[in-house]
């Protein structure tokens, strides 16, 4: 049996503990850390096991866990592991939601959001991943779910799906809002069913990354050196061009090839897909391609200055 003189008043554990009196006594009064025994005047006095328990319900407190709960476990009616992961979980989400929140406010202070744009950066921001893939996969669905596109280039859409980090910058964030902006846009959605309709038409044509970088590589040169593409000497570098398409896709050049070749210029370097893949790639934090709006213009001015002739 413990002797009285062996244990703690309510003065000690405080000077143990850092709590006040009255709060020892607010957890010895609901159960929480019950007194182990009284002097013959009547005072409360605890044991060791006592005072551990209320280190415990001290350090589970700060860890913002309720009264109810902690008494729980302290009485071993729950499992502490399981309290700590579910508590983990929460204060995760917490963070995450006050991350987003720091981000909105440093972006209204960067940018000088209106009024009526807070309510949408913040919803956007609150947004989880699943919520924000649900809503570029929908556009993607919407897009191409009912067009016989080439898969090559659906699945490129797919794999480029941006994920916002979870401590996301104001310029991310700004990005994000952005792409939202975009894809809801209806000459975004045009240009991009569009593309849908005339890959769905070529699907022999498939995706080309070294012709594309050969083309670009020879307007490149051309822009370098100040060829005018309504210019004579532009027609020597569209053949080139086309020479490079005909043979990579086994077709003769003719009038009419020329011209479907400018239509797949221009939708193959539209400004709306380009800005597209440019806020996914900021997004992700992933290297962003340059633009090719200098190399597009030349190139759909030279072939409309440069037909086939017979």
């Amino acid at each position: 049996m413990v002797r009285v003189k062996d244990l703690y008043s309510i003065g000690e554990l405080s000077v143990r503990t850092g709590l006040p009196v009255r709060t020892i006594r607010f957890y010895a009064d609901v159960g929480v850390v019950p007194e182990s025994g009284r002097t013959p005047a009547g005072y409360r006095r605890y044991d060791d096991g006592a005072l551990a328990r209320l280190e415990l319900v001290c350090a589970l407190r700060e860890l913002g866990l309720d009264l109810a709960t902690i008494r729980q476990v302290v009485e071993r009616q729950v499992d502490l592991a399981g309290v700590a992961a579910a508590h983990a979980a929460a204060a995760t989400a917490q963070i995450r939601l006050l991350q987003a929140r720091r981000a909105v406010l440093s972006l209204i202070a960067a940018r000088g959001t209106q009024p009526a744009e807070v309510s949408l950066l913040n919803r956007l921001a609150r947004l989880s991943a699943a919520e924000r893939e649900r809503l570029l996969t929908t556009f993607i669905d919407e897009t191409f779910g009912n067009v016989d596109a080439n898969p090559d280039f659906v699945a490129l859409m797919r794999a480029s799906l941006p994920e916002l980090p979870a401590e996301p910058t104001p310029q991310q964030l700004d990005d994000w809002v952005t792409l939202a902006e975009l894809i809801n846009d209806p000459e975004f959605r045009a240009s991009a069913r569009r593309a849908a309709e005339h890959q769905a038409a070529n699907r022999e044509e498939g995706l080309h990354g070294a012709l594309t970088e050969t083309v670009r590589a020879t307007v490149e040169r051309a822009l370098a050196d100040g060829v005018d593409p309504a210019a004579a000497d532009a027609g020597p570098i569209v053949d080139e061009i086309v020479a490079a398409y005909t043979a990579e896709f086994g077709a003769v050049d003719s009038p009419a090839y020329r011209a479907a070749l400018r239509t797949r210029v221009e939708i193959g370097g539209d400004p709306h897909a380009e800005r597209y893949f440019q806020l996914v790639a900021r997004i992700s934090g992933t290297p962003e391609m340059p633009t090719l709006q200098p190399v597009v213009r030349w190139l759909t001015t030279a072939l409309d200055a440069h037909p086939l002739t017979a």
